[in-house]
């Protein structure tokens, strides 16, 4: 069972090292448990998406480069997360003033090769069945 997606969810890369907040600016009216429920919309990196502490792929140029330099030691570089595009809807008939609805089971991919997933939807009440 899927949950709905609210303001205070974390989420996860598979290239990153630490889980990073999600915040919901997509809309602010239909609440879920009291707070603001996430649309696929909240999925920028830096303003919806926050750093996943290091990042470890080697499609960002920027761990490549310091892996190179490094003599092929992976070294991890701080990462930026940059969104391939918005969350990948599991729900689309489920929808919030327009759009459709951020689900637990819900999946975005990073254009450094990496998957991001929601590991806390930031309230477990409403569910999305």
């Amino acid at each position: 069972m899927s949950e709905i997606v609210t303001a205070g969810a974390n989420c996860m890369c598979s290239f990153g090292t630490a889980p990073a907040p999600l915040k919901v600016t997509s809309q602010t009216k239909i609440l879920a448990d009291g707070k603001p429920a996430a649309t696929i919309q909240d999925c920028q990196g830096g303003a919806n998406v926050g750093p996943f502490g290091m990042c470890t792929s080697l499609a960002n140029p920027a761990v490549a480069s310091a892996t190179a330099a490094a003599m092929g030691v992976l070294t991890p570089q701080p990462c930026m997360p940059v969104p391939a595009g918005t969350w990948i809807p599991t729900h689309p008939k489920l929808i919030v003033n327009g759009k459709p609805c951020l689900t637990s089971d819900c999946k975005m991919m990073c254009a450094y090769a990496g998957s991001v997933s929601i590991t806390y939807p930031g309230q477990i009440k409403t569910s999305a069945n």
